[in-house]
């Protein structure tokens, strides 16, 4: 019975202790905080779970706060829905204002709602310290955020949930039709969306009830702005209007939205307004990739170089369709120049030039000097100079052309930015032992005619090709210079040592010898081309090859008729005049010393006392009879030369110059002989270094499959030419034959090394 008594004044003890607490509650809700006396409902608290009724205080304060809230949801929140009609889909200015108003009324009811959870807590800390911990239940902070949750967010009774989301995505749809909202009341909502935890997924209600759909909607209004916009905007302006659109999505997460979010809306921007619509973009007529192009309009490149680096395929399309594009102008400079000639040589190598700095241009400007675009450049640049077959050719033509006279007056940088872009190009040709054959061609023709105008830009060009190619090379080219070195050093000896010898013994004529090694050179030095000089210099030969035989012995000296000059003084009736002409024209001219101005010699008469060969004979009369300076006059007129034909010394001749530079003329025949002549020249030396790299890596691996082989050749040879695999074949064939190779028994594609 004392028990009884006992656990009556308990429970009525209680009782008035909670009614005092609930009501202060009720106060707190009131926001009437101010006449409470926090210490005295703290202790009241305090005793209750003293007492071990901690769990009727919190069930009792739970449901305080859900009454206080389905009070506030059917007071506040519910006449403040907006009006019938209102969703995502219609954005008029009514259901706009209506939503704004809605946001804002939820906004006032939540931050009352969270400042009275805040006092709430400090009144009942005890109770969360000790109870709610112990029974691992919510905190009272906690659990007022889940009765807000259930209560007016996720509402059963009253369909706030579907309002809030569906003005949310109304107020955020109006935003991005341009119209003004409150940014401040949609982040509240957002804020208390993140707040609250969802109770299955753990995460917030913001991803559980809001991202979802927000990110739908989004989907679906950029699916049909991207269509829209393809097809009323030009290209500029449609990537303008995508980078506003990624502006705007990324300038309203950092005002209202998740930084969670970013990523995903970004994500979708790109799906529907670049990833599905890049083809189009690209091929617009008039405004699309190509056009930018062709007018150089950098910022727009710019723009779509940024906006499709966003997406997976954005810059392969782009890759693709430049490149294209070079290879497409590639072509038509080829089909341009298709002819032969150092002009169509020069014109071709500056078109190409003139294309490569413009696409340099390009990258540098508008692509931010992506590595991945260059090379993309670089393998269409590669494609279309290699479908010319002249292309050695024609660089080595350039080279030869600025290096003769191109550079004079030019600074050691512009020399130097000339050579630059040449090796350049030089790196895109597959047949590089093509070009050097040309190139020694050339140089040795600069060399030997003295028309290089600097030997510092010549050793520079050939320090570039070094460094390309290794000094294998070179060294040929480097000893051509060693030659003209040697050769300058000579005569300058020869002519000190012919001042002390007798006048008799002296040469009668000013003499200057070049010595080459044959090795160096690209021409033939083993063999003398037929040609009679004259007593004077003949004897004039015979005196330098006694003084250098004497200093170099074991050596043979081959007189190279058809590669000198000589300077002759010719009297006419005017003046006279000062002839710069080849070896063979200064033969023929003084076949006319002495010869009364009356008579003539015929081409037999040349021929046979000369005995220059013919085709060089007839070139050279063509040069001296036919050309600009007739020094020659011929019988019949006409420009070829015929067996029958009479010549007669012009001595009415006049011209402006005192020194004239007689030219001798080219021969088409003679241009398409020498470039058939390089071509199996270096289809010869190519056998020959196929299979030295055959024998090379056979010694080496001893055993080798036949793929394995082939590959590892190429990899060799493809710095001086990329080799067809049938020509490796027909090598290995060959080396099987010479018993340098044999095949495994058993298997006929696998090779044996034979010691």
């Amino acid at each position: 019975m004392q028990r009884t008594r006992y656990q009556n004044a308990a429970d009525s003890q209680f009782n008035d202790n909670w009614e005092r607490l609930a009501q202060a509650i009720r106060e707190i809700h009131k926001k009437n905080a101010s006449i409470l006396s926090f210490e005295e409902l703290y202790r009241n608290a305090y005793n209750m779970v003293l007492h071990k009724n901690g769990d009727k205080l919190y069930e009792g304060v739970k449901k305080v706060i859900t009454q206080h809230l389905e009070d506030v949801a059917l007071a506040q929140v519910v006449p403040a829905f907006p009006l019938s009609g209102a969703s995502s889909s219609q954005a008029n200015p009514t259901n706009g204002a209506g939503g704004a108003n809605f946001l804002k009324v939820l906004k006032t009811v939540w931050e009352d709602h969270t400042t009275c959870m805040l006092m709430i807590r400090d009144i009942l800390m005890y109770m969360d310290r000790v109870y709610a911990k112990s029974a691992t239940v919510p905190l009272v902070y906690d659990l007022g955020l889940e009765l807000f949750r259930d209560t007016i967010v996720r509402s059963q009774k009253y369909p706030i949930q579907h309002h809030l989301l569906d003005v949310l995505l109304q107020q955020i749809l109006l935003e991005r039709e341009n119209e003004i909202i409150d940014r401040s009341s949609v982040k509240a909502s957002m804020d208390m969306l993140l707040e609250l935890v969802d109770a299955a997924t753990k995460g917030t209600v913001y991803d559980a009830d809001f991202e979802g759909r927000f990110l739908e909607t989004s989907a679906e209004y950029y699916r049909v702005e991207g269509q829209m916009l393809v097809s009323d905007c030009d290209a500029p302006e449609y990537m303008k209007k995508v980078e506003k659109r990624l502006n705007e999505e990324e300038q309203r997460v950092r005002h209202y939205l998740s930084q969670t979010t970013e990523q995903k809306i970004r994500n979708i921007v790109e799906e529907e307004l670049i990833s599905k619509h890049l083809k189009t973009v690209i091929d617009m007529e008039n405004s699309g990739l190509i056009p930018m192009l062709r007018n150089e309009k950098m910022d727009d490149l710019g723009r779509m170089y940024k906006l499709f680096g966003r997406v997976i395929k954005g810059h392969e399309e782009m890759k693709s369709a430049i490149s294209n594009h070079i290879r497409e102008l590639g072509k038509e400079i080829n089909e341009k120049n298709a002819q032969t000639g150092t002009s169509v040589a020069i014109r071709w190598v500056q078109d190409v030039l003139d294309l490569k700095d413009k696409f340099d241009k390009v990258q540098e400007q508008a692509l931010s000097s992506d590595k991945s675009f260059q090379t993309a450049f670089n393998e269409a640049f590669e494609h279309f100079i290699n479908k010319n077959p002249k292309s050695p050719e024609f660089i080595s033509l350039f080279i030869d052309e600025n290096l003769k006279k191109g550079l004079k007056g030019k600074t050691e940088e512009e020399v130097d930015n000339v050579l630059d872009k040449t090796i350049t190009l030089f790196r895109f040709i597959g047949e590089k032992d093509v070009f050097e054959r040309y190139y020694k061609q050339h140089l040795a023709k600069r060399l030997l005619l003295g028309r290089s105008v600097s030997d510092d830009a010549e050793r520079g060009m050939i320090g570039k090709l070094k460094i390309e190619c290794g000094y294998q090379f070179t060294t040929k080219l480097e000893g051509m210079f060693n030659d003209m070195r040697m050769s300058t050093e000579t005569m300058t000896e020869f002519k000190k040592d012919q001042q002390d010898k007798q006048p008799s013994e002296r040469p009668k004529l000013d003499i200057n010898v070049t010595v080459l090694t044959s090795t160096f050179w690209p021409m033939n030095l083993s063999a003398s081309p037929r040609c009679n000089f004259p007593a004077e210099i003949t004897k004039a030969c015979e005196i330098f090859q006694k003084f250098y035989l004497e200093r170099h012995s074991g050596r043979r000296l081959t007189w190279q008729s058809n590669m000198g000059n000589a300077d002759i003084r010719a009297n006419f009736n005017s003046r006279k005049h000062d002839l710069n002409v080849s070896t063979y024209q200064m033969v023929i001219l003084l076949m006319f010393n002495n010869l009364p101005a009356d008579e003539y010699l015929s081409y037999e008469i040349i021929k046979g006392e000369s005995d220059i060969p013919e085709q060089d004979l007839k070139r050279n009369l063509q040069s001296l009879a036919c050309a600009k300076y007739k020094i020659l006059l011929k019988e019949p007129k006409g420009k070829e030369i015929n067996a029958g034909d009479k010549f007669y010394f012009n001595a009415e001749f006049t011209a402006p110059l005192q020194r004239i530079k007689i030219q001798t003329v080219a021969s088409k025949v003679e241009t398409e002989g020498e470039r058939k002549d390089t071509r199996e020249k270096v289809e010869e030396a190519r056998k020959h270094q196929t299979e030295a790299a055959i024998v090379r890596t056979m010694k080496d691996r001893k055993t080798m499959e036949h793929n394995l082989l082939i590959a590892e050749v190429t990899r060799q040879l493809q710095q001086r030419f990329v080799p067809h695999p049938s020509m490796i074949k027909k090598r290995i064939e060959a080396l099987i034959e010479r018993e340098y190779l044999e095949r495994a028994p058993g298997n006929r594609r696998v090779y044996n090394y034979r010691a």
